[in-house]
């Protein structure tokens, strides 16, 4: 139980971050005029962490479900 307890403060503090070190779209340039319409995809280390949050998320969601149910 103490070891499941460390699983899942581990990976709900590494989901916070992953969730927020990812980029917003425009930021302030969209307040100023600033739009500009560019098809952009994930590269580099930006596609590991968003595929890292959605790993994080999945294993949050699971360790809350098996909580519910087996504890």
């Amino acid at each position: 139980m103490i070891t499941f307890n460390i699983f899942f403060i581990i990976v709900s503090v590494l989901l916070a971050v992953s969730i927020l070190l990812q980029q917003r779209g425009g930021g302030m340039s969209s307040s100023f005029g600033g739009n500009v319409e560019v098809y952009h995809t994930k590269r580099g280390l930006e596609k590991g962490i968003f595929w890292a949050s959605i790993v994080l998320s999945v294993l949050f969601i699971g360790g809350a479900l098996a909580r519910l149910f087996f504890y």
